[in-house]
């Protein structure tokens, strides 16, 4: 027998002039939606059809991303499961747990099906189309025209904080972004039209958003979907207000659906939740400087209407040092945003305008920084915010906010409500900001904010400054033009709409196009020379070490970022951000000493080759030439030097030694101190130790070589039964997970000289193995496809509760 659902009282939508009429809409409205949005991504994307490769030398994808997924996505071919140890960059450091990118998120699928420059190139791609496609279903939810969808989901997709996210490579900001939307329109059904599938759904969106991986934009889409289900919870809607009943019984099922979605996260979040307390960022960011580094200059507020102000790309002159992505809004944009407000009173979704407008404010407010006392406020009461650093990146919201703001302003201009007035002030202000830029007075404001070290370059962009304050002024002439060729009937509703459309396109292409920077195919830019090929001939494993010297025209993927990673050589720094923390003060990352090159730490981290591109190196001693020079792909001329020390992977010391980690570090530097006469392991190691060694014993004749190497695996031989007594160190991270056997027989492990892997010897051991596992990868690996599972069986269910609802 059919149940009755718990309904909400019938709509009663309130009748106003403008409302009476509908706009025209074609035929098959999604299908030209989809098509419009395929245009607007291709007219950006076009180089990948050409096999063209989405990065550029500032990209995190091209110095470090695509060795990242690369090397996941030939061990996922290769043995069928994702790896679990990465041990060529800082030393060695858990895959999952220190984040490698979008290690689970469904664009590896794509790199299991096409080479990973391509997957990581339409991965961009396809995600840029689904924000614009997906925006327009949430405003075609809110009961807008398809014109006014149509305009809302190009503002998004083509704005500067979605599309030029591709030039940074910041790929999961880009798939929250995506997703953000997605999540409302579930909301929306499951809150207001109590639709029970929703809630699956939205749990589905939400463990998608945490696998994407990016921390810092989850929180704030669970932040904004939080305050947007108590809105249409507890707000009158349409002349309805929800039963307080059923209002809290439906917020229920969403904190419910979230729950689930963040269990889906568990294969990511487990380990990553264990390896915080040894990440770079333990106890969080140390001051609140340091976490507002990244927030949003409020004089570059100004780049939302005229992009060039505060300088794009190389030419920018701002506080942030780098500035990789676009502020731009668009002009037709804000013309058609600010519109929203026009008649507002008599808007059927009034309090829709109103709720995105606050959710506006909030997050200009928010991605200011310590510009403003208003960040004091998340920072010291939400959780997880000392640990993020760009509150900038919050503006996602903001610029959704405007896609709708820009989607009524839209339908106010199809139904003629645009005042005379209100196109004279944009006209008088965009006339007058040009006029500004044309006498140079623009450049003298940015002189006064900029530091004066850049003031060259601020005098270098006065003329973007001032062919831009022209084009934005052009396109507020033509928004004009449209609207008093529309008020005068010389062109049809339909072709005006047409003409929106076009006009934002365009506006937005000529902007964001100039951040879609593509470079040759992975195979060209990563490709292999003599000196990699000298590398790979290493019979044993060792390290390199790459540093520039001399300054390069672009930045160098082999010796400043993991291009090494995707030919398998091991690196004794590299690129990433959040390595195991010891290791960074182990090789002097946080210090200004030059420990790196001191013997003791060359020895402790493996190290047998220096890179480098100029041709002698007269302040490192006791090095050999052996190979150079050599032209790489970017164009910059490199030297291998081969040390001429013994820096072996594994040594046998015939001592063990606990102390506190202070007192080990001080130890290893100390140039008198010999690496192989003692093992200094930390006080809590499950090893045994000597007592009350007065002097060190001389170091044993026993030599060590790997019998097997790859990552999470080795298996090492000694050249002499080891002494009692004797510990094995590996120049390998330690870090929880790791395991060891000694001639088949479980072994004791722990953390000696201070990062690297100590293993306590039975008297007689020959043979080592070592093996790196993620109990905690386990667990939310399980987690993860039980999360999976409910939330599947709850989309399942709740379909076929709303069709027993509806017989």
């Amino acid at each position: 027998m059919a149940h009755r659902r718990e309904k909400s009282p019938p709509r009663q939508v309130p009748v106003s002039a403008h409302h009476t009429a509908a706009l025209w809409a074609p035929r098959f409205a999604f299908g030209w939606a989809a098509l419009v949005y395929a245009l607007c991504t291709l007219s950006l994307a076009y180089p990948a059809l050409a096999g063209q490769f989405l990065v550029n030398p500032h990209s995190d994808q091209y110095i470090a991303g695509y060795a990242f997924r690369e090397f996941a996505a030939s061990t996922l071919r290769a043995t069928g499961h994702f790896p679990l140890w990465n041990p060529y960059l800082f030393g060695g450091m858990p895959y999952v747990a220190a984040m490698h990118g979008d290690i689970f998120y469904p664009t590896f699928l794509l790199r299991m099906i096409m080479p990973t420059d391509a997957a990581m190139t339409w991965g961009f791609i396809v995600h840029v189309f689904l924000a614009g496609l997906f925006t327009y279903v949430f405003l075609r939810d809110l009961r807008y025209g398809f014109f006014a969808a149509l305009v809302g989901g190009i503002a998004y997709m083509m704005s500067g904080q979605i599309a030029s996210s591709v030039s940074p490579g910041h790929d999961g900001k880009l798939f929250v972004s995506a997703l953000f939307p997605l999540a409302l329109v579930f909301l929306r059904h499951g809150i207001r039209d109590g639709k029970n599938w929703t809630w699956g759904a939205f749990a589905l969106i939400v463990g998608l958003s945490v696998i994407s991986p990016h921390p810092q934009l989850l929180q704030y889409m669970l932040l904004v979907s939080g305050a947007y289900a108590l809105f249409l919870a507890f707000a009158t809607l349409d002349g309805i207000r929800l039963a307080r009943g059923i209002a809290v019984r439906r917020l229920g099922a969403a904190l419910l659906a979230v729950v689930v979605g963040l269990a889906i996260g568990a294969v990511q979040y487990l380990p990553v939740r264990e390896y915080v307390k040894w990440s770079p960022r333990a106890g969080g960011l140390s001051d609140y400087r340091l976490a507002t580094s990244y927030a949003w200059p409020p004089e570059e507020i100004f780049n939302a209407y005229l992009p060039q102000f505060s300088g794009m790309l190389d030419n920018y002159w701002g506080r942030n040092g780098i500035h990789l992505h676009s502020d731009y809004a668009g002009v037709v944009v804000l013309m058609l945003a600010g519109a929203a407000f026009i008649g507002l009173r008599d808007d059927s979704r009034r309090k829709q305008i109103i709720f995105w407008s606050s959710a506006l404010v909030i997050s200009l407010l928010w991605s200011l920084g310590s510009a403003t006392p208003f960040y004091r406020l998340p920072y010291a009461l939400i959780p997880g915010t000392k640990y993020f650093r760009a509150p900038a990146t919050i503006f996602f919201v903001g610029t959704l906010a405007l896609a709708l703001l820009a989607c009524a302003g839209t339908e106010r201009l199809l139904r003629h409500r645009i005042s005379r007035k209100y196109i004279l002030g944009w006209l008088v202000a965009a006339g007058g900001i040009a006029v500004l830029a044309s006498v140079g007075a623009l450049t003298s404001v940015a002189e006064s904010f900029a530091d004066e070290r850049v003031l060259d370059r601020v005098q270098a962009n006065g003329s973007a400054v001032f062919l831009g304050a022209w084009r934005s002024f052009a396109f507020v002439l033509l928004v004009a033009a449209l609207w008093w060729a529309l008020r005068q009937r010389r062109v049809s509703t339909k072709l005006a709409a047409w003409a929106v459309v076009a006009l934002m396109a365009i506006d937005l292409w000529t902007i964001e196009r100039i951040y879609w920077m593509f470079s040759p195919p992975a195979r060209v830019i990563y490709a292999s020379n003599p000196i990699i090929e000298t590398l790979k001939n290493e019979k044993q494993p060792v390290r390199v070490f790459p540093f520039p010297v001399r300054p390069t025209a672009e930045r160098e993927a082999i010796i400043t970022g993991d291009a090494l990673m995707s030919h398998r050589l091991r690196n004794v720094l590299g690129y990433h951000g959040n390595q195991l923390g010891r290791y960074n003060d182990l090789v002097g990352l946080n210090s200004d000493d030059n420990r790196i090159f001191s013997p003791n730490v060359l020895q402790l981290t493996n190290t047998k080759y220096l890179l480098t591109n100029i041709p002698e190196l007269p302040f490192i001693g006791n090095t050999t030439l052996a190979k150079g020079p050599v032209v790489d792909p970017s164009g910059d001329t490199l030297y291998l030097y081969r040390l001429n020390a013994e820096n072996p992977y594994s040594w046998v010391t015939p001592v063990a030694v606990k102390a506190p980690d202070d007192q080990v570090l001080a130890t290893l530097l100390n140039p008198r101190f010999d690496v192989k006469r003692a093992a200094l392991f930390e006080t809590s190691a499950q090893v045994a130790a000597a007592q009350g060694v007065q002097s060190l014993p001389a170091p044993l004749p026993i030599t060590t070589s790997v019998q097997h190497y790859e990552p999470g695996t080795v298996q090492i031989a000694l050249s002499n039964p080891a002494p009692a007594g004797a510990s094995l160190i590996v120049s390998e991270n330690f870090y929880p997970g790791w395991v060891a056997t000694a001639d088949g027989r479980p072994a004791r492990i722990g953390r000696a000289d201070y990062s690297l892997i100590g293993v306590e010897l039975p008297q007689g051991a020959r043979n080592i193995d070592l093996r790196f596992t993620s109990p905690a990868y386990e667990r939310g690996k399980v987690i993860t496809w039980l999360a999976i599972v409910v939330g599947i069986l709850m989309l399942g269910a709740g379909v076929w509760r709303d069709r027993r609802i509806l017989a």
